[in-house]
């Protein structure tokens, strides 16, 4: 398998024998041995650590964006579709975080027009470690390790919260699939292996565990 990125949870997937894939240059988790459609419906965690993201602020960042084609998100601590299950999100009034979906590719797009000296626009490293949390016990585990009450949210607002896991500074949204509760979690990836461990032995006592790629992107083909 060929690959030139890493992710901050392969050594951690490695001790799980799974089924591996290359997506954007990563290895990444496609299946895990005794996944199954109940784990992620009760309560599944898995590596999306993978997906192309950039990170973008600066006084004229939002109008850079614009310029590009991005519908940008008017309030700050929201987010938005950029279609191909890819998203945008503004963390603060300029700044932003671009994603890809397994397919899209906005954020790549972005990438490469971000240039060093824009004036009012400057590039954020995203060396992230970037996990789905999905599920009916995923609010239990919520509960349990960080201080927001994310049960209380309408999950149509698409609000973006900035705050601590298990002391660990996160981003989080909810971006449910169809009927499948899920949320999107991004942390440092020198932070992600101790989050992961932590969460996935919650998970492990709620009756769930990690689950592959493959749970929510089937059609993918590396």
């Amino acid at each position: 398998m060929t690959s030139s990125r890493s992710s901050p949870l392969t050594y951690r997937f490695a001790s799980l024998h799974p089924e591996w894939a290359t997506v954007h240059g990563m290895p990444l988790a496609a299946r895990v041995p005794g996944e199954s459609p109940e784990r992620l419906w009760t309560l599944g965690i898995c590596d999306l650590s993978a997906l192309v993201r950039v990170g973008v602020k600066g006084p004229r960042a939002a109008e850079w964006l614009s310029s590009h084609g991005v519908q940008v998100p008017q309030q700050p601590n929201s987010w938005a579709s950029t279609g191909g299950g890819g998203l945008i999100a503004r963390l603060a009034r300029t700044e932003f975080l671009i994603e890809d979906g397994f397919d899209g590719s906005v954020a790549a797009g972005l990438a490469s027009e971000l240039k060093p000296g824009s004036p009012g626009v400057y590039p954020v490293p995203r060396q992230d470690c970037a996990l789905a949390l999905t599920g009916k016990q995923v609010n239990e585990l919520l509960v349990q390790t960080c201080n927001v009450d994310f049960s209380a949210a309408d999950a149509t607002a698409r609000a973006v919260t900035l705050t601590q896991m298990v002391g660990v500074s996160i981003t989080a949204l909810r971006a449910d699939i169809d009927a499948l509760p899920c949320y999107r979690i991004w942390c440092d990836g020198t932070s992600g292996a101790y989050l992961w461990e932590t969460l996935a032995g919650i998970a492990a006592a709620l009756g769930g565990g990690p689950v592959g790629f493959k749970s929510f992107h089937p059609e993918h083909k590396p």
